[in-house]
């Protein structure tokens, strides 16, 4: 027998052994931060600011490392009280006994076992003279600037920040801090701050030159940025046609920077640096509910088709694979929009659809083709408006039936939420309105609808979030059978009410001898409440509740029915959205029983 393997083997426990020893040197067995006067919140603070404490959380516990982070910790922790108005603060770090100041940089010791921090933040400090000037008319400085208020080193730069910009907006982009006097009494314990600023001129918008482009246009990017040359300078309208870039979706980075010299005798001209994305970009996505069966949806598109901002897309979707209520629902779109089309915040565009609906009472063919317009008032409000016609050609059990019409519809949106695919906080509002005229055996009347969402956190913001849905149509003019199939409401599935058949709730009408068969109603209520809580950075949990009703000839009534669904959801984080899975059940109704599950990308709503 060889000694070969035994000697292997040997050397393997030693070299566990040796590291193991090192490892344990290395070890900091104990970190104590200790704050004077027990405040919670200066602790968290001290807490925050240590980078002693964050080696730690990481397990790096390597003296030359955990040293060096001692040594930087006097300054951030200084820092972190200045910034909570505290400026007789007294600072000890002790390394094993030695304060952390004393030991040179590349003398650290080969193993530390105790760190202790110990802070006395001393009194709070509070402003004496807050002073900022000259500032322009009107100017707002931050509440907590003030005499009297405490003196947190945050306020000064806020106000600061403040009366710059506000200076920028009146014109005068080149204006600065000429002096500045900050000075802590101690005997008195406040803190003086008089900050004098040099407006400088006032500006105009010089010439916005271009670099970085490839294939765009150089003067398209100057339309769609809009910038107001020869007009008084603002910071508004700076970031406003950077945003213009951005919203195109062609560029990956947009930067807008003034030039250092002003131009005679009072122009400051832009560089707009930009870097443009691949022009094409293709998207899948897959939704899964146990009745309604699986949804598949695919899009293509090209930012930049003629170098002038065209978006060429194209969009496919296939519905109800596998359903056990109706046949397989498909339709293709392609639509073309141009940006900065009138005005730089209105995008102009064209858009032709085909659809095919194989429902349980119908199926039908549509065809749509229609010029639109979208104008963006602001990045929380943007409205839309266009002119469409609309074909449709199906068959239900009361035999075929054609609808033509002509619209123009119009709609607003004011979206406030903090995240559109996780709100937490803030609400969304769309309305719309669709005027149609008909041809031969079409009605004509208005079609509105509108769509509110609002977000409320409970406590530690998006831990606890409780979210509210409410939904209404109506048609107004045509009768029921003379109304175009598509502008109907159902209620049930995952857009309405989860626990419920997908559009399960209608109106059960007959056409002459025919048997009675179901479509949709005229009008339309709904609303779902949610209450979502975070289990984990990833993980969450969802319970809710949704109602739904439709009617024939009002909101209530006797020829209105309704029904309602509850359930639980789980839903985990993917950074790009929630992956939503839901499990519901009806608690009201007739329309449907059993489970439900909802499989899904992104919130419900």
């Amino acid at each position: 027998m060889g000694f070969g393997p035994v000697r292997k083997r040997l050397r393997g426990v030693v070299a566990a052994a040796v590291l193991l020893a090192a490892s344990s040197a290395q070890a900091l067995d104990r970190l104590d931060i200790v704050v004077a006067g027990g405040s919670r919140d200066l602790t968290e603070a001290v807490q925050a600011a240590s980078q002693v404490r964050a080696l730690q959380a990481q397990d790096q516990t390597d003296p030359q490392d955990l040293l060096a982070a001692a040594r930087s910790d006097y300054a951030r922790i200084l820092a972190a009280m200045y910034a909570k108005g505290h400026y007789s603060v007294v600072i000890r770090i002790l390394i094993d006994g030695r304060e952390a100041t004393a030991i040179p940089a590349l003398e650290a010791p080969g193993s530390i076992s105790t760190i202790r921090i110990a802070v006395d933040p001393g009194p709070p400090f509070r402003f004496g003279t807050a002073r900022i000037a000259p500032l322009p008319r009107y100017t707002e400085l931050p509440a907590g600037f003030r005499t009297g208020a405490p003196a947190e080193s945050g306020a000064v730069a806020s106000a600061v920040d403040v009366a710059i910009m506000a200076w920028r907006e009146t014109g005068h982009a080149k204006a600065f801090v000429a002096a500045e006097g900050v000075a802590a009494d101690h005997a008195a314990r406040q803190l003086d701050a008089d900050v004098r600023l040099d407006p400088g001129p006032k500006l105009r918008f010089g010439r916005l030159e271009i670099t970085g482009e490839q294939r765009m246009r150089e003067r398209r990017i100057r339309k769609i940025a809009g910038l107001p040359e020869g007009e008084t300078f603002s910071e508004t309208e700076l970031r406003r046609a950077e945003t213009r870039l951005r919203r195109t979706g062609i560029f990956s980075s947009v930067a807008l920077t003034e030039d250092e010299r002003i131009t005679a005798p009072d122009l400051l001209g832009i560089t707009a640096t930009v870097v443009e994305q691949k022009p094409r970009r293709y998207s899948l996505g897959v939704e899964v509910a146990s009745l309604d069966g699986v949804s598949l949806t695919a899009s293509w598109l090209h930012r930049n088709l003629l170098g002038g901002g065209e978006r060429l897309g194209i969009s496919g979707d296939v519905t109800n694979i596998g359903s056990g209520q109706s046949g397989i629902d498909y339709g293709l779109e392609v639509t073309l929009d141009r940006p900065a089309t009138l005005t730089p915040d209105t995008t102009a565009g064209l858009v032709l659809g085909y659809s095919h609906e194989d429902e349980i009472d119908y199926a039908l063919d549509s065809v749509t083709f229609g010029l639109r317009f979208s104008h963006v008032f602001s990045e929380t409000l943007t409205a839309r408006a266009g002119l469409s016609y609309n074909y449709l050609d199906g068959r239900d059990p009361g035999g075929a039936f054609t609808f033509r019409n002509l619209s123009l519809p119009i709609g607003v949106t004011w979206d406030k939420r903090d995240d559109a695919r996780n709100a937490t906080k803030g609400f969304y509002i769309d309305a719309s309105a669709k005027p149609f005229l008909g041809f031969g055996t079409t009605g004509s009347g208005l079609r509105a609808t509108m769509d509110g969402r609002i977000y409320r956190s409970l406590g530690e913001p998006g831990r606890f979030v409780i979210a509210a849905r409410a939904q209404a149509g109506a048609v107004l003019g045509p009768t029921l059978l003379d109304t175009p199939r598509d502008d109907l409401f159902f209620s049930g599935g995952g857009g309405t009410v989860r626990g419920q058949p997908y559009r399960s709730l209608g109106i059960a009408v007959t056409r002459g001898f025919g048997p009675q068969f179901l479509i949709g109603g005229k009008y339309f209520l709904a609303g779902s409440l949610e209450l979502r809580a975070k289990v984990s950075e990833r993980i969450g949990v969802v319970g809710f509740v949704d109602w739904g009703s439709i009617g024939l000839d009002g909101f209530t009534g006797g020829f209105s029915d309704s029904h309602a669904g509850a359930g639980l959801g789980l839903r985990y984080d993917t950074g790009l959205g929630p992956i939503r899975l839901d499990v519901a059940a009806p608690i009201s109704g007739t329309t449907g029983d059993g489970v439900q599950i909802y499989v899904g990308l992104g919130q419900s709503f």
